[in-house]
């Protein structure tokens, strides 16, 4: 028999360029941030980020919209700290930069129980049942005080034995290191397994169950190898947010946090790999930090979603990506007139909608405490009628240019668009 022919493959220089890039931004972001709070955040972000990688596993690359994903990175985070302490009296001999795999493993094996029941029925039914899962182990999560810790939860110390290799993990330094290293794993995990033949039949399950059946597959199996792979990834992430904040409660297996990573990962895109990873950075930015400075975080998340969902349902993601076509077939020019004079107008009208928003909040919430607040460096009065005037005047002015402004960047856009099409037909014929 022959022996194979020996083929050359080029590297990919593009994809180990983008790669060293995102290894270089995790170990740069602790010298360029260097506060105790802005760790915290970071560390927050990393764990948060693989919890919306392993989510899209579900949405877009299984088409599984599941109502329930907190399910398997808290149980993840409760069987982790349950082994820091065991790990801290010396029961467990197990160093702490292996805990969040202890946490994996726990969301593999709770994912194969209940995705064993969930993965049944797809699509709404699905959806249905994930909602009853989380709410089912929520409600253990009180009955049970003795593993889940009750309503104060389970608390550890993530500082236990020898150092690993001269690292305590006490400061927080340490800590974020931990966390992007595990980052970097998953994501690089999570990218790999979007190329295998799985990943691959995954995406057929999503966009045509019935041929994918026709042809042999089970679809009913790959949604729940999809699902059990994914709650290993999550609990990774709850390993890590234990080691984190070293406190685990029932919050960690509660809709809200479902819910959450749902909205974070529809903000950055299914579509699009690093889609989740930019809906994580942006939903904790908007759910942490711009909480320290309005009261009104949530509604201004809230319109952040509906805006997206109306005029960008691909997610943040998808307008990179469109933007970059645009500027790879050097068409810029022909859309950015139009592009900055919408977005002008944009945030004239964001400019007027935050002036009333917080006026509002302000007159509502905290009037007993005076009638003025700063507000873009300058002193509002919510009691006169200047303040409430010039936001209504921004909104009004920044939503009628929006109206005349859109239409022409729409026409742009699309002839834009359709051109670059056109070349991309040729091309293949």
């Amino acid at each position: 028999m022959p022996a194979a022919p020996i083929r050359f493959r080029p590297l990919n220089l593009g994809r180990w360029a983008v790669w060293g890039l995102f290894a270089f931004a995790l170990m740069l972001a602790p010298l360029l941030f260097r506060s105790g709070a802005s760790l915290s955040v970071m560390s927050m972000m990393g764990t948060v980020m693989i919890f919306a990688l392993s989510y899209n596993m579900l949405l877009g690359q299984g088409g599984m919209l599941s109502f329930g994903h907190a399910v398997y990175s808290g149980l993840g985070a409760f069987i982790a700290i349950h082994a820091i302490n065991l790990a801290g009296v010396g029961t467990l001999p197990i160093p702490l930069p292996l805990i969040p795999l202890v946490g994996g493993m726990a969301g593999l094996l709770f994912g194969a129980l209940f995705g064993y029941v969930t993965t049944k029925r797809s699509g709404t039914t699905f959806s249905m049942i994930s909602l009853g899962i989380v709410e089912l182990v929520f409600a253990c999560s009180l009955m049970f005080p003795g593993f889940f810790g009750g309503e104060a939860g389970i608390s550890g110390n993530r500082v236990y034995g020898t150092p690993f290799f001269g690292l305590s993990f006490g400061p927080q330094i340490q800590v974020y290191y931990l966390i992007a290293g595990w980052l970097f794993i998953s994501t690089a995990a999570v990218f790999a397994f979007s190329h295998t033949p799985l990943g691959r039949i995954a995406n057929a399950v999503r966009d045509n169950p019935e041929r994918a059946e026709f042809i042999g597959y089970d679809t009913r199996r790959v949604r729940w190898i999809v699902l059990v792979l994914s709650g290993f990834f999550a609990g990774i992430s709850g390993g890590l947010s234990a080691i984190n904040f070293e406190i685990v409660s029932a919050e960690n297996v509660s809709l809200a946090r479902s819910g959450a990573v749902l909205l974070f990962t529809f903000i950055g895109g299914t579509g699009v790999f690093f889609g989740p990873l930019l809906g994580a950075i942006v939903g904790i930015f908007m759910t942490v930090m711009l909480s320290e400075f309005t009261k009104a975080w949530q509604l201004y998340l809230g319109l952040f979603f509906i805006l997206m969902v109306m005029y960008a349902p691909g997610g943040l993601a998808s307008l990179i990506m469109a933007n970059l076509r645009i500027v790879k077939y050097k068409k810029v020019a022909r859309v950015l007139p139009a592009g900055l004079a919408i977005l002008a107008s944009s945030l004239f009208a964001t400019a007027g909608a935050i002036v009333l928003i917080e006026m509002l909040y302000h007159w509502s919430l905290e009037s007993a405490q005076g009638t003025t607040l700063g507000l873009f460096g300058l002193v509002v009065d919510t009691a006169s009628a200047g303040g409430w005037i010039s936001g209504c005047a921004l909104l009004a002015a920044g939503g009628l240019s929006f109206r005349l402004t859109r239409a022409p960047f729409v026409d742009a856009w699309d002839q834009v668009n359709a051109e670059i099409e056109q070349l991309l037909a040729r091309s293949m014929t």
